[in-house]
């Protein structure tokens, strides 16, 4: 029971120095707060004596309302020096602002000069493409669509988004005309191919590798170098003055015969299609045999001086069916379709 005894008393001398510290931590929290306020409160006299003798003005102030007034001092100098240094980023980025803006400008200035020389080349491409298509005989599907937006150029009718530059609406009328003339060029890459097709298929290019020689005699009456007297040349004679130049087929075909002959010498006879049948002759060797298919422009032989011949050359003929043709008028035909 002894220690019970000394457990409470001791509990309660605890309690009895907690609360007296709570006590003086309250009395001192108390006057720290009237030290504060005493100190705010304190009243000083400020005295303005003027060099004269005029009346001597006293100002009686106290410290909190100084330090209300310093803070009232500070706060407006702030809100100045906040003031102008906004001014100061709005007119950095205003400046920044003009600068992009007169770049954008210029940029603008370039697109309009580039776009109206676009539109400019456009519109010649589509006066070029009409004319091509009309000397093929090539209708465009786009002839009635140009004629209504011609007409609209003409009356200046058009129906442009408020805000949109002129320039953005030809933009979009010259990718109208380059959409349309994709058909048409389509039209005529595919006349081109069987253009070409037909070419490889008729005797067309020069029978010599090259382009070499020269047309010694042409199709026709003249004289027989040997006999002197007047007869029908049948083909036509070409001569590089010297053996062993290449001969080429003029057009895809199948050789049908290699042969010598006494007129002829070694020669070649190609059968074409629609037709056509090519001789060469006087060659001083094959590259071909009986049978065999040859593209136009494959080495089929080489120039000689076999059979009844008075010298290196190549005789060329062309025949159509049973008749004989002037080779001349064929050789000539991709220089003229050129032409036109």
């Amino acid at each position: 029971m002894a220690s019970v005894h000394d457990y409470k008393r001791l509990e309660n001398k605890l309690v009895q120095k907690v609360k007296n510290s709570t006590v003086v931590t309250f009395n001192f929290i108390i006057s720290i707060f009237k030290s504060i306020g005493s100190f705010f409160t304190r009243r000083y006299t400020i005295v303005f004596v003027p060099h004269s003798e005029k009346k001597v003005y006293n100002f009686h102030i106290t410290v909190l309302s100084a330090c209300c007034f310093l803070l009232v001092v500070f706060g407006i100098f702030g809100a100045f020096f906040l003031y102008g240094t906004s001014y100061n980023n709005n007119i950095y980025a205003m400046t920044s602002r003009d600068g992009r803006l007169k770049e954008t400008q210029a940029s603008l200035d370039r697109f309009r000069d580039e776009s109206a020389l676009m539109i400019r080349e456009i519109r010649n491409f589509e006066k070029v493409l009409t004319e091509v298509l009309s000397s093929l005989g090539l209708s465009s599907k786009s002839n009635s669509q140009n004629a209504a937006s011609d007409l609209g150029q003409f009356l200046d009718i058009r129906e442009m988004p408020e805000g949109m530059l002129p320039e953005i609406d030809d933009m979009r009328r010259s990718s109208l005309i380059l959409s349309q003339a994709v058909d048409p060029l389509k039209e005529i890459g595919r006349l081109l191919d069987s253009q070409i097709a037909l070419l490889t298929e008729i005797p067309s290019i020069w029978p010599v590798l090259g382009g070499m020689g020269n047309i010694t005699m042409f199709f026709g009456q003249n004289i027989n170098p040997i006999s002197k007297q007047y007869y029908i040349h049948k083909g036509i004679d070409i001569a590089t003055y010297r053996s062993g130049d290449p001969v080429v087929a003029t057009a895809d075909g199948q050789v049908v015969t290699v042969e010598y002959a006494q007129d002829f010498g070694n020669n070649i006879i190609i059968r074409h299609k629609h037709g056509y049948y090519t001789r060469y002759a006087h060659l001083s060797a094959f590259r071909v045999h009986v049978g065999q298919q040859v593209q136009q422009g494959e080495v089929i032989g080489y120039i000689g001086n076999t059979g009844i011949s008075t010298g290196p050359h190549l005789h060329y003929e062309v025949h159509v069916g049973s008749d004989v043709v002037d080779p001349y008028r064929y050789i000539t035909i991709r220089s003229s379709i050129r032409g036109r």
